[in-house]
């Protein structure tokens, strides 16, 4: 499976690393570049942008977000429907009740 991380903090890390160890194909997104070269030392695709991220993945995109709950996953995902396309997949792992 191709699909995409975001935020790797101490949980998306982690389950980064339990995809890649899966044989899954990971991009990997964070604000903080060194979580981002350590995704790729994992063997993840880095990228440094949320465009970059939807650029190095096939379509329909999977994006699994793993930011914290609240604003940080609320603006992650108001920025991620305005780069994905309909057919694409978002999951929020933030804890969050998203409204618009």
């Amino acid at each position: 499976m191709e699909l995409a991380m975001i935020g790797l903090g101490k949980m998306g890390a982690n389950m980064a690393t339990r995809l890649l160890r899966g044989g899954h194909h990971l991009v990997a997104f964070d604000l903080n570049e060194e979580a981002i070269q350590a995704a790729e030392a994992e063997g993840a695709a880095g990228a440094r942008t949320l465009d970059e991220v939807a650029a190095r993945l096939s379509a329909p995109r999977v994006v699994w977000v793993m930011v914290p709950a609240g604003h940080p996953t609320e603006q992650t995902v108001k920025n991620l429907a305005d780069i994905l396309s309909a057919g694409d997949i978002v999951i929020d792992g933030g804890n969050s009740n998203y409204k618009e």
